[in-house]
């Protein structure tokens, strides 16, 4: 299996080469919550999750949305 090399908030991690954004999240266990995911310096819209595919070197930056008062 190839495998690709991403850094996720700063620290580098080992995916499978056709990794969506969606499996990814499932991966981090961020499923159905709420959060913000930038790749490479751009905002990827929930809406794209499913089917944008990440690549060797991508630069991700994951925010989850914690509530409270």
């Amino acid at each position: 299996m190839k495998v690709i090399t991403v850094s996720i908030n700063g620290a580098p991690r080992q995916l499978p080469d056709s990794i969506s954004v969606a499996a990814l999240i499932e991966e981090l266990g961020f499923s159905g919550k709420r959060i913000a995911l930038e790749r490479n310096g751009e905002i990827v819209p929930r809406s794209k999750f499913a089917t944008q595919q990440l690549s060797d070197g991508d630069r991700l930056e994951v925010v989850v949305a914690v509530g409270g008062g």
